[in-house]
């Protein structure tokens, strides 16, 4: 969609084009939209972001479990997203091995256990080594430092998703 376009639209059409880019949450969209006119799809990008982080911890929690185990059950009955299913099979995570498949199982059920939500990790353009690694390094810390971490990794979802789907110019 052109920038150009995006602008016209009213605040129910924006959040019709754009209410899924934060995983089953329209909110952020209709948030965003408020911070427009926008200049550029940066300034689309930093309106989706502010409008996340400045929400209540409840509310950003929700994002956040709102988004999918990686290479999850959802994955495997095909009950993703279109942007989500995308995403894992650009990590090869649509392709796992029966030994990967539990490995990840293992990892986002120990995740979940420790944080109380799941792993997210903005996958675009990483490996299946790349994503255990994440796992493994991030697991040993905190509960607070991991909330800001799977915030920060929404908030590149969101960018990549934006940046993927505005063209400016002609």
């Amino acid at each position: 969609m052109k920038l150009e376009h995006l602008n016209q639209l009213d605040a129910e059409a924006f959040e019709d084009a754009l209410g899924d880019i934060a995983e089953e949450s329209p909110w952020v969209a209709r948030q965003a939209c408020k911070a427009g006119p926008f200049s550029s799809c940066g300034a689309v990008v930093e309106a989706f972001e502010t409008a996340l982080l400045d929400a209540d911890d409840e509310d950003r929690l929700a994002v956040i479990c709102a988004h999918p185990d990686l290479a999850g059950k959802l994955a495997a009955a095909g009950r993703l997203t279109e942007d989500s299913t995308a995403e894992q099979a650009s990590a090869g995570l649509d392709a796992l091995t029966d030994a990967e498949r539990e490995s990840f199982t293992a990892m986002n059920e120990t995740y979940k256990a420790r944080f109380g939500f799941p792993f997210i990790l903005a996958v675009k353009g990483a490996t299946k080594a790349d994503i255990l690694s994440s796992f493994e390094a991030r697991l040993p810390r905190d509960r607070a430092s991991e909330f800001n971490e799977a915030l920060k990794q929404v908030c590149r979802i969101m960018s990549f998703r934006l940046n993927d789907r505005i063209t400016e110019g002609n």
